[in-house]
This record gives structure tokens, C-alpha cells and sequence, in this order.
């Protein structure tokens, strides 16, 4: 066997990700307010962007269908003409105004305060003892952000105890460095005064809340409103199981009473909180700014970009002039002109093929769905990513990130782009039928329904049925689950 260095040839197929494909899939993946952050960053490092004025901006109908420049040819570093591009211009075309005052403005998080903040502030006004406190505070320390104390008693008492015997025996190795006597051991609590000081907790507001389960928190939402000698507070606490399980007629027979009074009784509990800690909870600050817009003009549903903020980029006039000249640049000084130019030139083209995917992928669905806007979710129709893919002449993928994250504003609201997605059933005339619209569907026949007797997921199956859709009855119990329906037993009303 000979060893040492050897030198061969050989050909073999690789596949490479040029960092401008990355570049370009990034936008597309971007909402419109994330590729508005994304253009500040890059107006503010890359010198050759710029934006135009506005007297420079010409709005015209169809300049959101316009075809995207070319790119220009590489020379034979490997690089573009950047000379050629320079010439070029590359202009894309908001204000300078709008873009710098409005859009970039960062929001500021203003801390809120949440349930535990309350409960501590009601504490403040109360005649306790430290010790009393001390215990209070291991209370709330226990109760979840839905408002239920998430502890059992015994738990509750063994930790304020631990911490306790902690302090004590900080002080006793304290005073014994010193030299003095020993502490007297402090009393620990018992579950007696734990249940003392649950009653306290369980008085302040928002009533109901300290409760350890659905039955408790409904008692003392009743007792704070004073309905204790009402019907409703009489079946929650005699008889909650069978309450929530819809045994009129038991319920009826139980408190000798007419069964629609007990319905009567048990619809009151809808005007009561089932998790009060829950209001408390800060708001979800997550602003939705649609990416497209489809408008009826004329009979016929037009799509458009919302991006009358965006920013319009193009190369800058005065780079254009300094790097029109090869000859002052040379060494890295060209290398840097090439590379920001380069990078420049190729995020505009990136912009723009982003523009036109995204109309493209949404004047499929507007045609595909346009039963949907005009008489509603009921005639939404199965579609998958790779039929827009197909029809598009696009990768499945890039359909995909076109459509994640991204909403879009029609006549019949906001939706985001993958709600126009979704899978499908056959008819019995051989087309198919989308899930979502079965769901509307399903939806519609039980708020239809006769409330004395209501439909059963088979009697559903057979309505489905004769309006041409098969369907499984453990399919329609399914989706009337994810609607939250309950079954027929617990729907029906006498």
C-alpha cells in the first residue's frame, strides 16, 4: 500500500443554497410589518439603498401587476454588472414621511398588572398580622392565572411551615455565633387556620376566586351576588353532577318542579364567570395588518398589495455616480462597492418577486373560492398548497411561505391566507366538498334545529347526506366536538 499526497480529477453533482435564494425565501416568508423592520435595518447599513421621493412615485392601477426586472448578467468574477445595474436603477416604488414617522415608530410594552398584583393590593387594606400575612401571601403564591387555587390545603400548609423552620434555624445559628440564647420556636400553622384564612381569600375580588374546583367557584359567585335562596344556587350545590350532565326531568322530579323551570334555574349560571382570573391576563398585543386586499369593483373581485406603506427602494443617485467609474475603486475598495451594490440590487428583485407571488398565489384563491365571497364559508371548496403550486408554476414550499403568517382583507372580513386551505370530502356527484364549509354546515343545521329535539350525529349524517356529502357519523361527531357542540342528550330543552 503507497501512501502519500495524490492529485485526481473527477466530476460529481452538488447542490448548493446561494445566499440570495436565502435572502429571497426569507421575505416571502415575512409579514408585512416584519419586511418593514427588515427594510429599516437594511436602508440604515447598505449606503447604495435609498428611498425615493415622493414627487418621484407614480401610482398607477398596474403597477402591482408589473413583470419583475431580469437580474442582470454576471460578469466573469461570478458577480452582476454592477456597472450595468448602476445604469439601471432598479426602482421600485410611500413617502419618506409615512415610512420614517409612521411605520418604524417601535411600540412601547407598558407593564399591566395581573391577578396576583390585585389580590396583593386588597391584602393592603386588611387588619392582618405578619404570621397572617405570611400565609396570605402562600395562598395567592397558589392560585393559577384562571382564578383556581391550584394547591390542596395540606400542601399550602407544609411550605409556609417549611419556610418557618428555615427562618428559625437562620436565627438559632445566628444568635448562637453570637453567644446568645436560642430562639423560641415559632407555632406552626395548622390546616384549621389554613381554612380560615381560604374563607378571607375567597371574599375578595373578583368574586369566586380562591375556588378549588368549577362547583365552589360558581357557590361563591352566588353567595357574593346574594342568591343563596335562589333555584340555581340549589341545584349547583345539591345536585352539580346532575346538573351538568342535563338530567332535567330527574332535576324536575328531584325539587318538584316543572322541568323547564329547572332549565330556567340552571341558564342562569351562563351570566357567571367559570375561570375569573382570567380577566386579569394581559391583553395579547398582536396587531394583524393585512398583507392583501381583495375589493369588489365592477362585478369582479380585484386583488391588491397593501403596502401603500412600504417603502419604494432604489439605488442611490449618488452611489450611482461614485461607482460609476471602475477606475477609483480598486482592491477592497471595489470588492465593498461590489458586494453592497450586489446586495442592494438583489433585495430590490427580491422585493418585487415577493410582490408578484403573493398576487399570483391570491388571484388563484379568489378564483377557486369565489362561491366563498359571495355567499359565504358554506361554499368554501377544498384546496390544497400543491394545486396553487401546480397552477402557479411554483414549488409547493414557496406557496407555503407565501401563505404562512400572511392575512388578507376581503368584504367578508379579515382572514389569514391558510384559512382558504383545507382538506375534502367527496359528494355523490363526484366533486368534492372542503371540511371547513361541512363544518359551517353542521354548525348551521344545529343553531337550526328544534331545541325540543334536537339532531342526533346520525340524523346530522343524513341531513349532510342529502345534500350530497358523505360523511361518517364518527366524522360528524367530530367536527361538531371542534365546534364545541354539545350532543343531542345535552342540547335538548323541554
Amino acid at each position: 500500500m503507497k501512501t502519500g499526497m495524490q492529485q485526481t480529477t473527477g466530476l460529481r453533482q452538488d447542490m448548493r443554497m446561494n445566499p440570495r435564494l436565502y435572502q429571497a425565501m426569507d421575505l416571502l416568508y415575512m409579514p408585512l410589518m416584519d419586511l418593514q423592520q427588515h427594510l429599516k435595518t437594511e436602508l440604515e447599513t447598505n449606503p447604495f439603498l435609498e428611498l425615493e421621493e415622493p414627487e418621484e412615485q407614480i401610482e398607477t392601477p398596474e403597477s402591482a401587476l408589473e413583470k419583475p426586472q431580469e437580474p442582470a448578467q454576471e460578469d466573469e468574477e461570478g458577480e452582476q454588472g454592477w456597472e450595468k445595474i448602476i445604469l439601471d436603477g432598479f426602482q421600485v416604488g410611500a413617502s419618506r414621511g409615512q415610512f420614517e414617522e409612521s411605520e418604524f415608530r417601535d411600540r412601547v410594552q407598558v407593564e399591566k398588572r395581573g391577578l396576583d398584583d390585585h389580590l396583593r393590593d386588597q391584602l393592603q387594606l386588611l387588619d392582618l398580622t405578619p404570621r397572617e400575612r405570611l400565609l396570605a401571601e402562600e395562598f395567592i403564591g397558589s392560585i393559577g392565572e384562571d382564578g383556581y387555587l391550584k394547591a390542596s390545603l395540606d400542601e399550602i400548609v407544609g411550605g409556609v411551615n417549611k419556610v418557618l423552620e428555615e427562618h428559625h434555624a437562620h436565627l438559632v445559628e445566628g444568635q448562637s455565633d453570637e453567644g446568645g440564647n436560642a430562639g423560641v420556636l415559632v407555632e406552626p400553622f395548622t390546616t384549621a387556620g389554613a381554612e380560615g384564612m381560604l374563607k378571607i381569600i375567597q371574599h375578595l375580588d373578583p368574586p369566586g376566586i380562591g375556588a378549588r374546583d368549577l362547583r365552589e367557584c360558581l357557590l361563591l359567585q352566588l353567595e357574593d351576588s346574594k342568591q343563596t335562596e335562589t333555584l340555581t344556587y340549589r341545584l349547583v350545590r345539591d345536585a352539580f353532577d346532575d346538573l351538568i350532565a342535563h338530567r332535567w326531568s330527574e332535576l324536575a322530579r328531584r325539587f318538584q318542579l316543572d322541568p323547564r323551570q329547572v332549565q330556567d334555574g340552571a341558564d342562569a349560571l351562563a351570566k357567571l364567570d367559570p375561570k375569573p382570573g382570567l380577566r386579569f391576563l394581559p391583553a395579547d398585543d398582536e396587531y394583524v395588518m393585512p398583507d392583501l386586499v381583495v375589493q369588489k369593483i365592477d362585478g369582479q373581485y380585484k386583488v391588491f398589495l397593501n403596502d401603500n406603506a412600504m417603502p419604494r427602494l432604489r439605488i442611490s443617485r449618488v452611489y450611482q455616480e461614485m461607482a460609476g467609474d471602475k477606475k477609483k475603486f480598486v482592491g477592497e475598495n471595489r470588492e465593498f462597492v461590489t458586494q453592497r451594490l450586489n446586495s442592494a440590487s438583489w433585495l430590490i428583485q427580491a422585493i418585487e418577486q415577493r410582490r408578484q407571488t403573493m398576487l399570483k398565489v391570491m388571484n388563484f384563491i379568489v378564483d377557486r373560492q369565489r362561491e366563498f365571497f359571495e355567499k359565504g364559508v358554506e361554499f368554501l371548496k377544498p384546496l390544497t398548497l400543491r394545486e396553487v403550486a401546480d397552477v402557479i408554476h411554483m414549488h409547493e414550499s414557496t406557496v407555503s411561505r407565501v401563505t404562512n403568517q400572511k392575512h388578507v382583507q376581503t368584504p367578508r372580513g379579515v382572514f389569514p391566507l391558510k384559512f382558504f386551505f383545507s382538506s375534502s370530502l367527496e359528494t355523490t356527484s363526484g366533486e368534492d366538498a372542503s371540511a371547513r364549509s361541512v363544518k359551517a354546515q353542521i354548525g348551521k343545521l344545529v343553531g337550526e334545529e328544534n331545541p325540543g329535539d334536537p339532531l342526533t350525529d346520525s340524523e346530522i349524517q343524513g341531513a349532510l347526506k342529502a345534500k350530497g356529502i358523505r360523511i361518517a357519523r364518527r366524522t360528524v361527531a367530530k367536527y361538531r366536538d371542534q365546534l364545541s357542540i354539545l350532543p343531542a342528550r345535552m342540547r335538548k330543552r323541554v
